[in-house]
């Protein structure tokens, strides 16, 4: 199936790498415009370069989606630049890994600010212009950690499940203007994020990357193998079209069958 979204456009936070990066070029590769925000100006710039080859249109902006003013700031950028935003994609993250007696109350504020508050803030701010035009879609990028937990990652798994909790409300409130609100949580997606992590772990259990691959990281996961953020993106551009505009509140778990039990 062919999904045309010329007619649309789309802001994806986080998209300077990994999976921002890929829902960014997918959505393109669709034919919406798309615009690409995160903090990080170079690896923004390198990024929006890779996507010339891609047919569509493509801006940046560089914001925290932790801090409302600059969220302000992305949505009237968007706006100026592409018109009335059609499609918001929530997909900035990051990760922070320690026990919870020794966890840093910063790092735990740092996480849920960007994933949880910045989720919320970004929804506040672009679901009325969907809604009073009667057409959107949400896609918040959660995590196999919205729907199971592991050891070290309080802040990361606490966030996660709390934006399942913000799809869901977002997605009653929206629904009869139009709007559609999803999440998408995949296990482990290869990207810069996952690397870092398979690096501390290899350093932590003194044992090779590929062990930490295989034996930690896809041991709960049937299929084992990591999932390629490229997959991610054509799901969100599924939900962003028209065949799925009655799924609405859901959390699509992309797990290679990690919670079948």
């Amino acid at each position: 199936m062919t999904i045309d979204l010329s007619d649309k456009t789309a802001v994806v936070t986080g998209a300077a790498s990994g999976i921002g990066l890929e829902i960014a070029a997918a959505l393109k590769a669709s034919g919406a415009s798309v615009c690409m925000a995160d903090l990080q100006p170079d690896a923004l710039e390198i990024s929006l370069a890779e996507l010339t080859s891609v047919e569509g249109r493509a801006v940046t902006c560089i914001a925290d989606v932790s801090i409302s003013d600059q969220v302000e700031k992305l949505r009237q950028t968007a706006i100026r630049q592409l018109g009335q935003i059609d499609i918001l994609i929530n997909c900035a993250g990051l990760q922070y890994v320690s026990s919870l007696g020794e966890f840093p109350l910063e790092q735990w504020d740092r996480l849920m600010n960007v994933m949880l508050r910045g989720s919320f803030l970004c929804t506040q701010q672009f679901l009325p212009g969907m809604m009073s035009k009667g057409w959107g879609r949400i896609v918040n990028i959660a995590s196999i950690h919205s729907v199971v937990a592991s050891k070290f990652k309080a802040a990361y798994v606490s966030a996660k499940h709390g934006l399942i909790g913000l799809t869901k409300t977002a997605a009653l409130e929206a629904a009869e203007a139009g709007v559609t609100v999803n999440a998408v949580s995949p296990a482990y997606v290869r990207t810069p994020l996952v690397e870092r992590q398979i690096a501390s772990q290899a350093a932590h259990h003194g044992i090779s990357e590929d062990e930490v691959i295989k034996k930690i990281m896809l041991a709960p996961m049937p299929q084992r193998e990591l999932i390629d953020a490229s997959e991610i993106g054509e799901i969100v551009v599924f939900l962003c079209s028209d065949a799925a505009r009655h799924i609405n509140g859901h959390n699509l778990v992309v797990d290679g069958g990690w919670t079948i039990a």
